[in-house]
């Protein structure tokens, strides 16, 4: 088994019923047997019997994935499914979009499953990916303590929200970490004409999402996420949805195999296996169904087949 030099968040593991990785609390196993549950519902019934599935070669593939997928109990839910139709086991590398891309140039990768489109694109003309496929989105919130010292509800645009954040009170906490969040704050920052440089409200966490709300909260601070890893986790968090809804803050996901040429370790074959499995009919409808018995809608729409172009419209 490959050992990539980079911390592998959880590998699940799915054979006649369901096993956490080690160290899990009651309510992460409730979450995660849960989420099987819903993850077998999806499966045809001949899928959940017990007859012996051939064992495919090379039965790993390496993910390489932004945060927000093992943030938001997403990936929770399809990586079980995944490994029961097929037989493969997945491992899951967690971290920002711009760091999957560059596991996934090292050819450290198989598949790429990432929410920066511009650097994305870059990594498929660089020729470091083969193909790359459009599988959902969702969007961006900016989040902040219920009192409100920037007064972002009462903003008339987003430039308007970041230019009151960089003039309040409160800290901002960003990513720093050239995640496909951190690029689209990035460009909000410069849209509204706002130097972040050396100024003292402006704090880098350099970490996921998840421990960057974590920071916001305990500093009663702005930050900018997603909306399925905010969701998740808020009933930990004091902080509030304070702007929404903006076309920029459309949230995009493709997926991209790395090309094989990279690496002789590269698992092409693993990889073509979860590509067309995300994009297929019961992934999608999986990831279209995730979050409605909790939040009452989905975290994530499903996109396969779509004109990209005409996201959020």
């Amino acid at each position: 088994m490959r050992r990539p030099k980079l911390q592998i968040i959880c590998s699940l593991v799915v054979a006649l019923g369901f096993a956490a990785c080690g160290g899990a609390d009651s309510s992460t196993t409730g979450r995660q047997a849960s989420a099987t549950a819903h993850a077998q519902a999806a499966l045809p019934a001949a899928s959940l019997s017990p007859v012996a599935r051939p064992k495919p070669p090379h039965p790993e593939i390496i993910v390489s994935t932004t945060t927000s997928t093992v943030d938001s109990g997403l990936l929770d839910v399809l990586q079980p499914a995944f490994e029961q139709q097929t037989g493969y086991k997945l491992t899951i590398l967690s971290q920002g979009s711009g760091a999957a891309l560059k596991t996934g140039e090292r050819g450290e990768a198989d598949v790429v499953l990432a929410h920066s489109p511009a650097a994305e694109k870059d990594f498929i003309t660089g020729g470091h990916g083969t193909r790359r496929e459009l599988v959902m989105h969702n969007d961006f919130i900016v989040v902040g303590p219920a009192k409100d010292p920037a007064n972002l509800k009462g903003a008339t645009s987003l430039n308007d929200v970041m230019q009151r954040v960089s003039a309040s009170s409160a800290p901002f906490i960003s990513r720093g970490d050239n995640s496909g969040t951190h690029a689209l704050e990035l460009g909000l920052w410069k849209g509204a004409a706002v130097e972040t440089k050396g100024k003292a409200f402006y704090q880098e966490s350099g970490s996921g999402m998840g421990q960057t709300l974590q920071i916001a909260s305990e500093k009663a601070g702005y930050t900018i996420t997603d909306r399925a890893t905010y969701l998740n986790l808020r009933k930990h968090l004091h902080l509030e949805i304070l702007r929404e809804s903006d076309p920029a803050l459309l949230n995009v996901y493709h997926v991209i195999q790395v090309d094989p040429k990279k690496s002789t370790k590269v698992n092409a074959e693993g990889a073509t296996a979860f590509l067309e499995y995300l994009i297929s009919p019961s992934a999608q409808s999986l990831i279209g169904k995730y979050g409605i018995e909790k939040y009452g809608h989905p975290l994530f729409v499903p996109d396969y087949g779509k004109d990209e172009s005409k996201l959020g419209s």
